[in-house]
């Protein structure tokens, strides 16, 4: 039987939906270096899967050979790939290219990956971006600022989730950033309303895009403002042609197929391309255009990664975000809120709480740090929006610090 190998490196409602829905078609392609990230419960909800673990210490095309070896003694043979990982994007689409699956290039990889080629390749394109420049010691950030203007917002080349992004005011803010342990680019902050714009894409062709709201920019998210997307199926939405937009990217990038996920800014006179990935959103982004526009998107999703053409069937239209319950400290938690005490909060139609009363719990400065979600719905951002403050209101963890275990000698 001819299937999908699917990355696996982290639970994920995506995964969960296929593993519920294509089990038969499924063969999970996991890394050692990402072990951690699979907790035991999800080991277990997925034992039933054929999976193939890329060992750290081996070379990729010894780990390809023996996955070919592996996967003849299978029951089910993939031909078709998905990645719906960012930060295993290159080693992911770099083994698929080596066991003969479709997968993105070297070079298309680099342009949803590095930042800095990426605004680039929008330029190329003819796309407005930030200005930017590579960086490595303070002073060509304080160089570019001198030039653009402070603040100035500084990122690793290929970070995600906001891990190791800041918001820099000024020259003293540097001190809290090593240049030296990754490689970084600074770039001008704009003004002006953040969004973003999710497509599937089959054969070249872009199906549909829907774009989402963000309340809050994410470098204010980790700095605990409130970490929210909201898809837009009704009500006013961005003023560009964001499907236009979304199909120069496309086209300009040669993407045959897949899920692109994309943010960019509106300013008074002019748009500006942000960032680009060609994989699944992030947090519950993609679920949130199910349930605004009525359709089975996870399911339309596994359609163009095994080359069928989904039927984009639309319901109900409305406004649907999901709103990331916060996670403050880390520690053992004594109490929270349950997920029957924020379904009776008006407009939330799904509420997911991931720990317990008595759970150890590690908080982490990154754009997806919870202890849940809810998703909530709406006639417009708007009210969205107020519905999720409500929600926040009301939502209560108590985390009581945990004493680190003495090092000391007795």
């Amino acid at each position: 039987m001819s299937g999908l190998l699917l990355v696996d490196d982290r639970p994920n409602s995506f995964t969960r939906y296929a593993v519920r829905h294509r089990a038969e078609e499924l063969v999970l392609l996991r890394f050692e270096e990402a072990r951690d990230d699979l907790p035991a419960g999800h080991l277990r909800d997925t034992a039933q899967l054929p999976a193939f673990w890329v060992r750290s210490d081996v070379p990729l095309t010894e780990e390809a050979r023996r996955y070919r070896d592996w996967i003849a003694r299978q029951p089910v043979r993939p031909v078709h790939f998905c990645n719906p990982s960012e930060p295993r994007q290159h080693i992911a689409q770099r083994f698929a290219g080596l066991v003969g699956l479709p997968h993105l290039t070297t070079e298309q990889v680099r342009w949803v990956r590095d930042k800095a080629a990426m605004k680039d390749k929008f330029r190329a394109l003819g796309l407005r971006t930030a200005a930017y420049r590579r960086v490595s010691v303070a002073e060509d950030v304080t160089d570019f600022a001198a030039e653009h203007g402070w603040p100035v917002v500084l990122k690793p080349v290929d970070s995600f989730a906001c891990l190791d992004t800041y918001l820099l005011r000024g020259p003293a803010d540097l001190r809290q950033v090593d240049l030296a342990a990754r490689h970084f680019m600074v770039e001008e902050h704009l003004g002006g309303t953040e969004w973003e714009a999710c497509a599937l894409i089959h054969r070249g062709e872009v199906l549909d895009v829907w774009p989402s709201a963000m309340p809050c920019r994410p470098l204010d998210i980790v700095e605990g403002a409130m970490n929210a997307n909201i898809s837009v199926g009704s009500g006013p939405g961005p003023r560009c042609d964001v499907a236009g937009l979304v199909r120069q990217v496309v086209t300009g990038m040669d993407i045959d197929h897949g899920y692109l996920h994309m943010e960019f800014f509106e300013t008074d006179d002019a748009v500006y391309a942000g960032e680009v990935g060609v994989r699944l959103a992030g947090c519950e982004i993609t679920a949130n255009h199910g349930h605004a526009y009525g359709f089975d998107v996870f399911g339309a999703t596994l359609d163009v990664y095994t080359g069928r053409r989904p039927r984009l069937d639309y319901g109900v239209r409305r406004c649907v975000g999901d709103l990331l319950l916060p996670l403050p400290d880390s520690g053992r938690v004594l109490a929270i809120t349950s997920p029957e005490e924020l379904l009776r909060m008006p407009g939330v139609i799904k509420a997911v709480v991931r720990m317990a009363p008595g759970d150890r719990v590690t908080a982490r400065r990154a754009s997806h740090n919870a202890s849940g979600f809810v998703h909530v719905e709406g006639a417009t951002v708007a009210e969205v929006e107020e519905r999720m403050r409500n929600v926040l209101e009301h939502f209560r963890i108590d985390i009581a610090a945990v004493p680190e275990p003495s090092t000391a000698s007795p």
